[in-house]
Formats: C-alpha cells, structure tokens, sequence
C-alpha cells in the first residue's frame, strides 16, 4: 500500500487561500486515484475533491467547487489542494486518500479509499 504524508495545514483568515500537499511513497502513484477529505470536530469526514489516476477527470462537491483546486504531479508523486476564498466552515482535518486503480475515474466515498494520510490541520479565523 502506498503511503501518504499530508503538509501545508496552517491558520489562515478568512477569505485567504492555503494550498495542501500530500506525498506519496511505496507505490506506483499513477496508478492511483486520490482524493481529498475533511473532517471537523465533532462532525462526520467529508469528501472535499477527487482526481483521478492521470489528472485528467476532477470532481468537487458544491461546497467547494469554484474555490478549491485538486491536481496532481504524478513525476513528484504528489497531489496538491488549492483552497481560496477560505471560509470559518472549512476549518477541519484534510486528509488525503489513495485508491489504487487502473480507470480513468474518481472516487468520492470514504469506504473507496484503501490508503489514508495522518491529516493535517486548517483553521480559519472569522
């Protein structure tokens, strides 16, 4: 299994921008779709942004999509997050997530995923 190491967390003001990086090792990374979750204390983690394998299919749910940015550098074995127009409700635990997986597809369920990174935390401030 691949494993991920998340960076980039920090406390930001809202309506400021922060970009995550997760990187990969032990596997062959473009064989992976990844993904992007959240988790706020007390609530449920949530799917955030999904690639897939290549870069070449993203998808984002509506309460992020416009400001957040998934893309990935398969020779760098990484995938990054751009968050812009931070909000006080995005402050959570990002984690990222791999799924092994030879389609060109993305994957927005937690129970998808087969890998998981430690989280890194972003706070927004009001």
């Amino acid at each position: 299994q691949v494993q991920l190491v998340e960076s980039g967390g920090g406390l930001v003001q809202a309506g400021g921008s922060l970009r995550l990086s997760c990187a990969a090792s032990g596997g062959t990374f473009s064989t992976y779709a990844m993904g992007w979750f959240r988790q706020a204390p007390g609530k449920e983690r949530k799917f955030v942004a999904g690639i897939s394998r290549s870069g070449g299919r993203t998808y984002y749910p509506d309460s992020v999509r416009g400001r957040f940015t998934i893309y990935r550098d398969n020779a760098e074995n990484t995938i990054y997050l751009g968050m812009n127009n931070l909000k006080p409700e995005d402050t959570a635990v990002y984690y990222c997530a791999a799924r092994r997986d030879y389609r060109e597809f993305v994957f927005v369920n937690e129970a998808e995923f087969e890998s998981w990174g430690q989280g890194t935390q972003v706070t927004v401030s009001s």
